[in-house]
């Protein structure tokens, strides 16, 4: 769990990085060399240690007492604000000065439900309190947040005000609603969520023991459907890291939702327990099932993310734990760069990773062939057989007959292809250390 409890924010120029004497290491193009590893480091271009970045006139703090784990972040330069979901607290603080200006709400979760909390087992401090994990905009005027609410996950809108001149900030509590499937129970459990028009879509932990992982769509005025229940060829213990929306052309009907999160991977079982980096594509019109899969995604596929480099000895080191991942847009909104964040899973090197996907790369693994095996003692291999039209993953289009896509069942919700990092290498590069959760 995340316990940090101080929040700092960094506002700088290049002139500023230039005139303040930070020292900068050399440009990440002349990778440092070590020969305790088959392949070298590449630094980043400027790196600043935390008592650096504590001296630096850039550098602003907010502490906030009896409180931590400030891991909901929404940025509004609009308002001139950032929204923080904190425990216990939802925060606006002013991008000039965060230190200074704050607004904040206090939202903890009601008696009875801490001490039915405390009551089945969970400290009373640490896991029985309220851990805002989502803040999304709603429209002009409103925030929509959840939280854990002492494992009774709870979400309220938040009214913010039209413009930055309206000092408007609270919480209608009467009016709060259940945040099942928006977010976990428990504070321990990574989220991610992404709120397009009036529709959130969440991969989370939908059950009190966090056994029940799915990736749900929620509010709005379509039905709610979600993932498969306790099918370990959809999702198998993952770890939600981001989501994004992306449009695929101009036509709304073909908008993709994008999920990325680190699981058990099935296709690794009697190896050993290996953990594969994924990305999760569904279609934003997805109807769900009229026969089978009722109120279940009929477009949900999964591929696996590739992050490595290769040896002196020609075998490659995979970064396989998804850490975190961000999206740069391009002058093109439909084709957006992903930045991601990797880890090693290995206890005998550790490292970290930088790798850039483009949409395009990612688009062409989804339409690859599919992943599939003839028996439980058979290997995964590609789908030699015919696949079926509509095509697994497609979006359903006015002239897509509903009845056609009701019995559409991804072969393994996996495609065999894999999504490989841009110019087929990483952008940066550091043994030793082992980033974790932004």
């Amino acid at each position: 769990m995340v316990t940090c409890s101080s929040l700092l924010l960094l506002g700088l120029k290049a002139s500023q990085v230039s005139s303040s004497g930070i020292p900068k290491t050399s440009d990440s193009s002349s990778p440092s060399s070590s020969s305790s590893h088959p392949f070298s480091s590449s630094s980043p271009r400027m790196k600043l240690s935390y008592k650096e970045l504590q001296q630096f006139h850039g550098v602003r703090r907010f502490e906030l007492e009896r409180s931590c784990c400030f891991s909901a972040l929404l940025l509004d330069e609009e308002r001139g604000r950032l929204f923080v979901g904190a425990r216990n607290f939802l925060l606006s603080l002013s991008l000039d000065n965060i230190a200074k200006q704050e607004h904040k709400i206090y939202w903890p979760a009601p008696v009875d439900w801490r001490e039915e909390c405390n009551w089945a087992g969970k400290d009373i401090n640490t896991d029985c309190v309220n851990y805002v994990k989502i803040v999304h905009h709603y429209n002009r005027t409103h925030l929509y947040a959840c939280g854990t609410g002492a494992f009774h996950p709870t979400c309220a809108f938040v009214e913010v005000g039209q413009k930055m001149e309206d000092y408007v900030f609270r919480i209608d509590l009467s009016k709060v609603e259940d945040g099942k499937g928006k977010s976990p129970y428990d504070p321990r459990h990574p989220a991610a969520s992404v709120l397009i028009g009036d529709e959130l879509y969440a991969g989370v932990a939908t059950d009190l023991m966090g056994r029940d992982f799915t990736i749900f769509r929620s509010l709005g005025g379509r039905p709610s459907i979600r993932t498969e229940q306790h099918d370990s060829r959809w999702l198998n213990e993952p770890k939600f890291v981001g989501s994004f929306w992306v449009p695929e052309s101009e036509n709304p009907d073909d908008d993709k939702i994008f999920f990325f999160f680190r699981e058990t991977a099935v296709e690794a079982q009697g190896l050993g327990k290996s953990t594969y980096s994924r990305i999760g594509q569904l279609c934003r019109n997805d109807m769900g099932g009229q026969r089978s899969l009722v109120n279940k995604w009929t477009t949900f596929l999964k591929t696996r993310l590739i992050c490595s480099v290769p040896g002196s000895d020609g075998s490659d080191t995979y970064f396989d734990e998804l850490r975190d991942v961000f999206l740069l847009q391009t002058r093109d909104r439909k084709n957006p760069l992903v930045y991601t964040v990797f880890s090693t899973s290995s206890s005998v090197f550790k490292g970290s990773a930088v790798c850039i996907y483009t949409m395009n790369d990612i688009r062409r693994a989804f339409l690859g062939p599919f992943a599939h095996k003839e028996g439980p003692n058979y290997q995964w291999v590609p789908f030699q057989g015919k696949v079926p039209y509509p095509r697994p993953g497609m979006v359903r289009s006015s002239t897509t007959n509903s009845s056609m896509l009701s019995g559409l069942v991804p072969l393994s919700n996996s495609t065999h292809e894999v999504t490989l990092v841009q110019d087929g290498r990483t952008s940066l590069l550091h043994k030793g250390i082992t980033s974790t959760n932004f």
